[in-house]
């Protein structure tokens, strides 16, 4: 729901960045490494009880997210980079609630289970409307920058970043903070599924089941 907000406000120092690290010799693909290894390392800190720090390497993390489709766009983007960008970013996701799960199992376990199960179902809508939508010959007007057709909802990327900040600022919260969100999740594959069926009805008729 916020993200083409944030993508707007912050598309002119993300997009400064990405020149600069061109200028140096960065690769789209070096930057989404090292973003997702900075980024896993944050849920390691927390895992370890080290909930701050842990926020501070995901928020580096979600910068280099943010930098390597910038970088792809000034260089040569490719389905690989999409590919790699899209697999490490939902790893990343779901390391979160486990940290926490570890971190405090007594406490957290259950509403991590929970929060990862709301995860699969906006993580498989996702993907799977982005794949039958490239079939069908669908174009992205919200999100054309992106290596895919992006439906979106109101659980996305920001949100789900802001829940994660909120869960390593008050650790002690995580349960109500994980059903609540896992909550919003039932509430955003909802909509998709209605957005992905009305969409795909409405596209010239291709068999594209597998």
């Amino acid at each position: 729901m916020l993200d083409r907000l944030m993508l707007s406000v912050l598309a002119p120092t993300v997009q400064q960045l990405a020149s600069a690290l061109v200028r140096h010799g960065a690769t789209a693909d070096a930057v989404t490494l090292a973003g997702a290894a900075v980024g896993l390392s944050g849920s390691v800190l927390v895992a370890l009880g080290y909930p701050l720090a842990g926020l501070v390497l995901m928020a580096l993390g979600r910068l280099a997210d943010g930098l390597d489709g910038a970088i792809a766009r000034l260089t040569t983007p490719t389905a690989r980079g999409a590919f790699l960008d899209i697999t490490l970013d939902f790893l990343f996701y779901a390391s979160v609630p486990l940290a926490f799960a570890v971190l405090d199992p007594a406490a957290n376990a259950l509403p991590a289970a929970g929060l990862l199960a709301a995860f699969i179902g906006t993580g498989s809508s996702f993907l799977a409307f982005a794949i039958l939508a490239e079939r069908q010959g669908l174009d992205s007007t919200a999100y054309p920058q992106k290596g895919f057709h992006y439906l979106g909802g109101l659980t996305e990327g920001t949100e789900t970043l802001l829940c994660f900040a909120a869960m390593c600022l008050w650790p002690t919260a995580f349960p109500l903070l994980a059903f609540g969100f896992a909550a919003l999740c039932g509430l955003t594959l909802l909509t998709r599924l209605h957005a992905g069926w009305t969409l795909l009805d409405a596209a010239p008729d291709k068999d594209s089941r597998p």
